[in-house]
């Protein structure tokens, strides 16, 4: 009989308290049949990199710099069970030929279905109507809002991000007309339009671009200008791709209103204005996973472990070149 195959050592390096989430126990069986794991850990003991061949990193990993490469001269793949690997990942990972992947779209999931929520709920006036009831107190059983609806609303997407691509398809079913801006795209079925014909022409605006030097405060004053009167603008990406002042100016202004789950700055100041616009929904940056969503991401790290050590091609990998244009 032959000898079975040494499992090969990896270290789980994330904030203990996310292990438990992201690898509930069919999860952690799963990862045990395949590799011999230790960890979670939240800084690095660089004499005990030596064997290290995975790294499944998370939120709180330490940053995995050349230091860290010296001293795990074996390690050939980082699975990471989040979205981004920009904070954590030192581009010396790639030019070690290292093997990267991401839960990115995994986390995408629930930030598209937020951001679908959103807009069924923004075209139906919802956000309005509701705070005119509380301000009231009564309605008129039977009266017919005029100007609400989602029947042929266009809706604007900035960004065909993997968040964009996917709340691309949970749209499909609805009545909506879609449009996107994203320069880098060129293969949606949907129309591409520049971005201030996106502004002047949408109905609901939802920003989906990566923060990249490009992007910061993509949505300025004069952008925020061109919206029609009414328009609602959804902000489920980074906080810095919109002008919080000019923004706050166009809010008061009541021309139109935001669904923001990001801002800048994160969180935002106790007496920020944004808690008390009426046409502000601001949430604590719930949209991406949490509660019993994390375990969709331990899972996509779960599989991708499997697929990597089958010599079989990684769904989800990342490479050096995507981190320009990623978030």
């Amino acid at each position: 009989m032959s000898p079975v195959p040494a499992k090969p050592p990896a270290l789980v390096a994330l904030s203990a308290e996310h292990w438990p989430p992201l690898f509930p126990p069919d999860l952690r069986r799963r990862l045990d049949r395949l590799v011999r794991l230790e960890g979670p850990v939240d800084r690095f003991d660089l004499d005990r990199l030596a064997e290290v061949e995975v790294l499944i990193t998370g939120w709180g990993c330490p940053a995995v710099d050349r230091h860290v490469l010296e001293a795990a001269p074996k390690l050939r793949a980082v699975l990471h069970a989040a979205g981004s690997v920009k904070g954590h990942l030192s581009r010396e990972v790639w030019e070690r030929g290292i093997v990267v992947s991401s839960a990115v779209d995994a986390n995408a999931v629930p930030v598209a279905e937020f951001t679908l929520g959103a807009i069924l709920l923004a075209g139906k006036g919802a956000f309005d109507l509701r705070e005119r009831y509380r301000r009231e107190r009564t309605f008129e059983l039977g009266h017919i809002h005029p100007g609400i609806g989602n029947h042929g609303r266009t809706v604007g997407l900035i960004g065909a991000s993997r968040v964009g691509r996917q709340v691309l398809e949970l749209l499909r079913p609805f009545g909506f007309r879609v449009q996107v801006h994203d320069p880098y795209a060129a293969d949606l079925d949907v129309p591409l339009v520049d971005l201030s014909t996106l502004l002047r022409t949408s109905d609901i605006v939802s920003v989906h671009a990566p923060l990249t030097a490009e992007t910061q405060q993509l949505l300025g004053s004069a952008e925020l200008a061109l919206l029609r009167d009414g328009t609602t603008l959804i902000n489920t990406a980074r906080g810095q791709v919109v002008d919080t002042d000019a923004l706050i100016g166009e809010l008061i202004s009541g021309r139109i209103s935001a669904v923001l789950d990001v801002t800048e700055p994160e969180p935002l100041p106790s007496d920020s204005v944004l808690f008390t616009l009426p046409n502000a929904f601001v949430t604590p940056h719930i949209a991406g996973s949490h509660g019993n969503e994390l375990a969709r991401l331990g899972g996509c790290v779960t599989a991708e472990l499997e697929r990597f050590l089958a010599g079989e091609p990684l769904h989800f990998g990342i490479s050096a070149t995507d981190l320009d244009r990623a978030a």
